[in-house]
């Protein structure tokens, strides 16, 4: 005869064999700052990326107004933590942030005057 004594596992309505996703999950307060702020940041870089087209030619997922705020809020979050993140970890996202700024500027068939491009409130103008 088997034990009919219900597992924590299986009161929780999962299997045993289930992985313990409590025992797998980080402490938000045990990750440090710097890694949170370029988490984010990747997500925004990645996300317009995209959004530009950039992920593959005849993206069917090009859309410039999305592309446009996510452009924005990464020059925001880059610009604000820049001097609390170090050079180190800023520089390569201050690159990727040019790099999204020029590929919009390139994709848009009414280009932004110089200043007035995303993000540029907060980099100023950016130029090839």
């Amino acid at each position: 005869m088997t034990d009919a004594t219900p597992t924590p596992a299986t009161d929780a309505g999962s299997t045993p064999d289930a992985p313990d996703y409590d025992a797998m999950t980080r402490d938000i307060a045990d990750v440090p700052a710097v890694e949170v702020i370029t988490t984010v940041a990747v997500h925004l870089l990645s996300a317009a990326a995209v959004n530009l087209g950039l992920d593959k030619p005849d993206s069917e997922h090009k859309d410039l107004d999305e592309a446009r705020k996510l452009i924005t809020a990464l020059a925001g979050l880059v610009t604000a933590s820049a001097t609390e993140i170090s050079s180190f970890h800023a520089a390569p996202l201050r690159d990727g942030l040019k790099s999204l700024q020029l590929a919009f500027r390139e994709a848009s068939l009414v280009p932004d005057e110089p200043g007035q491009g995303p993000g540029e409130k907060f980099t100023g103008p950016v130029f090839g």
